[in-house]
């Protein structure tokens, strides 16, 4: 795997570890606004506004994503995946993911669907490339 290859991919998984925070940028924003109740701070969802509730959304979906993702890229790094393709798909989730939460927080559903398709997208491209590789090797 070529140095700037595997930095990709492990910058990416990087990078999508802190998008999963993004969202919740808004929604502590939006929990100063209506009075954040420490004792309580999951009871108060009900009282956030609609896009605050999303960006919660996003954030949960952001931690689910995460998982599968960084299992993805780890393959690639681990199986020596230096092919564009490889890297563009990387890249994509990260950008995917990062216009997900954008689009789930302003309520445009056909987009979020779209870039929860191209990060979905994203990652079964690294396992397929990740296991053809091995499988060739074996």
């Amino acid at each position: 795997m070529n140095p700037t290859d595997s930095a990709i991919m492990l910058y990416a998984v990087v990078a999508a570890a802190t998008l999963v925070y993004l969202p919740f940028t808004v929604v502590a924003y939006a929990r100063l606004q209506v009075g954040n109740d420490f004792s309580a701070p999951r009871a108060m969802f009900e009282k956030l506004p609609s896009y605050a509730q999303r960006a919660t959304w996003a954030h949960q979906n952001s931690f689910e994503t995460f998982i599968i993702f960084s299992a993805a890229a780890l393959m690639a790094y681990v199986t020596g995946q230096s092919s564009s393709v490889a890297t563009g798909a990387a890249i994509a989730f990260v950008v995917a993911r990062a216009f997900y939460s954008l689009f789930y927080i302003f309520n445009i559903p056909w987009a979020r669907s779209l870039m929860f398709g191209i990060g979905t997208l994203s990652c079964v491209t690294l396992f397929v490339l990740s296991l053809s590789t091995v499988s060739s090797s074996v």
